[in-house]
């Protein structure tokens, strides 16, 4: 396999350790076509897709709260620091998205999983690049919409 020249500047690692999920290449492709977006092209980062189990250790173990989220990140840098880290094209950190957790809110919201994974990956990515939306007034909401309707397009639900 040739690796060409959008691998080597922007390794992304997927993990996928559950039935039903995305590809693997799907879910690179979808990253990189969001940090691309996102104007942090020469970044690399890892992303697992996994159950709910996992995602609750880690949440409980690193958030202190005991149940299973959506998406959690793990950012290689200090917020300040995350956004000149993209720019210097360095590793970001790490996505985990719960991926039977994920097949629900999909269900839920009446959009298909792929739909879903892609706007988690979105949501991930913002808060590696240091972006809270508990904080910052809608900001980081309103640049997640941009970036997916950028990459994606409006979904066939009118989820951006």
């Amino acid at each position: 396999m040739r690796i060409g020249p959008a691998e080597r500047a922007s390794p992304i690692e997927v993990l996928v350790t559950v039935r039903n999920a995305p590809s693997a290449a799907d879910v690179r492709a979808w990253t990189r076509s969001l940090l691309s977006k996102a104007r942090a092209k020469r970044v690399s980062l890892s992303v697992l897709l996994c159950g709910d189990a996992r995602v609750r250790a880690l949440n409980r173990a690193w958030r202190g709260v005991d149940r299973p989220t959506d998406v959690l990140a793990f950012p290689a840098f200090e917020v300040s620091e995350s956004r000149a880290a993209a720019r210097r094209g360095t590793f970001l950190g790490d996505l985990v998205i719960d991926l039977p957790y994920a097949a629900r809110q999909a269900r839920h919201r009446g959009h298909a999983l792929r739909r879903e994974v892609q706007i988690l990956l979105a949501h991930g990515l913002l808060h590696l690049l240091g972006y809270d939306h508990e904080t910052d007034g809608g900001a980081m909401f309103r640049l997640q919409r941009r970036i997916l309707l950028s990459a994606f397009g409006d979904g066939p639900d009118g989820v951006p």
